[in-house]
Parts: structure tokens; sequence; C-alpha cells
């Protein structure tokens, strides 16, 4: 079949690529001039099965309120007359329930460790280098709260299978030496051995390149500005390339990657998507002094940021504000980030030649993201990804490529529409082949 994937991200890209080894014919559309050139450019770089606690908890809504317009909060509100954001925020209330918590947990880690062993089964195939670092992620606390608090999660990972060990902070520091400078603040930490860090945006530009010497077709610098549907299928997307020269992509499916702004074409489509884009920023400092240097990536769990070893970088990633689509750097929230490092790591950097960077991450209330069948014909999604689209990328593009290929995914998760796609395949019908 011929297959349009509609977005360049690390998950549009992975999309193309697994449906490409499906058989199918393959065009990725981007409006950038390359892949990975948004919220795949400068993420925290974690491939991360144990980062499966989602924001929605029952301790949530106390936490939200404590961090309610405070600018530097690692969860931050901004309210606005947004009636897409109260709805999105209610629903996120009813999620914080300890039932849906576990649902949702179980789902994250289920597609976290079919992701991550299809990444590692994608890099012995092909060979592709992006300075991944396979050591594991370490997560540590500096509050005894935060850490008591961690036990019941940590408990529910291991019950789906996230191996997750509990470390005092003495184990913590013969993990990553590192931490012996911030030794007095720990009370604890949590290892995930298998988990591994790596930079996003060169493995979304390096399978992005594996892609087009394959036979896939890119169509970047090239803006989506229509759809056309016909009895309940999508016929046809307008786009118009880089000289302003509109044209129409005809295909037998088409599959929905772009990320935060997926909500506002599927509901032309007439589909509500409950996406919310969550601007996250990232910080990138340069090594100065390998000795206080961490090598081991690293989760800080009391103030939501990650910390990944790129080469001769460091990224440090995190928090989340949630305030519309606007991409401005919020100087207060950056500096609040090196403000922590230099707290933690205090030989590690002086804060100098700091890259800031900003984007949208396309969160659920949930963090579970749509994977599967669109209420529109031949429309499919793989977006909804939230703070873990490097870590799901390869597991959803895989799954994505078997539903739109008429299989059923190997993984046992909760795909979108999948009750209907086995039926179809059941009946021995492609399901993307429906007219």
């Amino acid at each position: 079949m011929k297959v349009t994937v509609l977005g360049a991200g690390v998950t549009g890209i992975t999309s193309a690529w697994f449906l490409h080894q499906a058989g199918h014919e393959v065009t990725v559309i981007d409006r950038q001039p390359g892949a990975g050139m948004e919220t795949s450019f400068a993420n925290g770089g974690q491939v991360s099965v144990s980062h499966a606690e989602p924001w929605a908890n029952p301790g949530a809504p106390l936490k939200v309120l404590k961090w309610l317009m405070r600018e530097d909060a690692p969860l931050l509100f901004r309210l606005r007359p947004d009636l897409n954001q109260w709805l999105w925020g209610l629903d996120f209330l009813r999620q914080c329930t300890p039932g849906r918590t576990r649902h949702n947990i179980k789902q994250m880690v289920n597609l976290g460790l079919y992701s991550r062993a299809t990444l590692q089964n994608l890099r012995a195939a092909t060979g592709i280098d992006y300075q991944q670092k396979t050591e594991g992620i370490l997560h540590f606390y500096t509050s005894e709260k935060e850490y008591a608090d961690a036990q019941a999660p940590a408990a529910l990972m291991r019950e789906y299978g996230c191996e997750l060990d509990m470390k005092t902070p003495d184990e913590c520091i013969a993990i990553e030496p590192a931490l012996a400078a911030s030794r007095g603040q720990l009370v604890g930490g949590s290892m995930t051995a298998s988990d591994e860090s790596g930079d996003a945006h060169q493995f979304t530009a390096k399978l992005a390149a594996l892609c087009a010497s394959a036979g896939v077709e890119f169509l970047y610098n090239t803006r989506i500005v229509g759809a056309r549907r016909e009895g309940g299928a999508l016929a046809g997307v307008q786009i118009a390339n880089a000289d302003g020269i509109v044209s129409e992509v005809q295909s037998d499916a088409y599959v929905m990657c772009l990320g935060a702004y997926s909500p506002q074409w599927a509901k032309l489509l007439g589909q509500t998507l409950r996406i919310y884009p969550a601007k996250g920023y990232s910080v990138t400092l340069p090594v100065i002094n390998e000795a206080a240097s961490f090598n081991v990536s690293l989760t800080d769990d009391e103030y939501k940021l990650v910390f990944s070893r790129l080469g001769n970088r460091l990224r440090i990633a995190g928090t989340a504000e949630l305030g519309g689509y606007n991409t401005d750097l919020n100087l207060v929230r950056c500096e609040a980030i090196v403000r922590r490092v230099r707290q933690l790591f205090p030989e590690m950097t002086d804060g100098q030649n700091a890259q800031y960077w900003t984007g949208l991450r396309p969160a659920t209330p949930s963090n579970v993201p749509y994977i599967g069948a669109s209420t529109t014909r031949k429309l499919f999604l793989n977006t909804g990804h939230g703070t873990l689209g490097w870590t799901h990328a390869c597991g959803s593009g895989a799954a994505i490529a078997d539903i739109v290929s008429g299989r059923v995914p190997e993984v046992d998760f909760a795909f979108t529409g999948l009750a209907q796609e086995r039926r179809q395949i059941s009946l021995g019908k492609p399901v993307a082949a429906q007219p």
C-alpha cells in the first residue's frame, strides 16, 4: 500500500522505517527542512522504561495546587481562557485515582519494554550510532517524602516487568560517583540497569537517512494546509511546498505523527484528541570538569529533571508548562534548571556557554499515547507521547506498522480502535485498505 506519514519527528521517522520494512511505499511530509527539528531536537535523551509513573497520580492534585503560578515549578498550569486546557485539566484530575494510575502505569511499562527491545534490535540490525549509553538510568531522591511516595509505583512497575531496584545513598554514589558532591542531600534512589540514553535528534536524522536510502520519499519544507474527507474516509491531504504551490497527496493510508499539533488536524476530520502542548525545557552544557561530570543517565525525581551524557555534552531537561502553543524561552525556568544542576554538582559547571531550548510535547491527561485507528477511515494515529516520545518511538512505530498492515501488534497495550481492527482482521480484511 501507499502510506503517507504526517510529521518527521522521532515518532514519524520510526513509523516510516517500520512501514517500509513491512513492504509499504512510504512518503513523509514535514514543514521543517529536515527530520527531528522540533520536539525531538534537544530533549532529555533518556530511553526510560522506569519513567512510567504518570503525572496524573493520587498525589498530583495537591502538588499542582502548590506549584500553581510558580514560575520555576516542575509542572506549571498557566491558566488561560482556553476551553481545551480546562477540559484537559478536568480529564487529568479524573486520571488521578489509584485504579486509573495503576492501569496507566501498566500501559506505559508494557509499551516501554517493547519499545526499548525494538530499539535495541534496530540498532543491532543497522549499526546506527547516536551517542547512546547503555549503563542504565539512576533515579535519585533528595526528599524523604518523595522517596517514600515512590515505593508503591516502583512496586507496580516491578510487577509489570520493569526491573527497578531501590538503592541507598551510598549505593547511588557507587553507581554514579559524581553524586558524591551532593551526598548530604541524597536519601535514596532506584536503578534500572537496562534503560538507556542517547541523542534523539541524531537518531532521528540518521534513521531518516537510512529510510531515504531505502526508498522512502521525504517532502521537507512542506506544510499541510488541508484535508479532504469523503464518505467517512480521508481521501487526500493538501500540501504547500516552500514556493507556496499547493497540491494533494493521495494514499491508501495516512499516519498522523504531528505531536502537539495533532488535535487541530484531527478535529477537522471529526475526532477529538485530548492532547495539550506541554512546553518542556532543556539545557545543554559543555563538559569542563570531567572528574565532576556524570556518566550514568540520571533522573532527579523531586525536580522532574533528567540528565544525559551525550559525548562531550551534558543534557539536562525537564519541567512542563501547560500554557498553550507559545514557544518563547522562559529564562526563569531555564535558569532554575542550571541552579539545580549547580546545587547538585557544584564543581561540574559554571553555567557558562549553556544552550537553552524549549519544545512542545504532546501530552495526554493519562500520559498514555494514541496509537491505532482513528474514527476517520484510512487515518491512523501515532501521537500524544508526552515526555516519552523518544522512549516509545520504536515500539509505537513498529506497532502502527503492524496495525496499518492488518496485524495485531505483539505488545499488550490499549491501542486506539484495536477492537474494530481485530474484527476486521478476523474477517480477513486489510485494515487500511477499506474504501
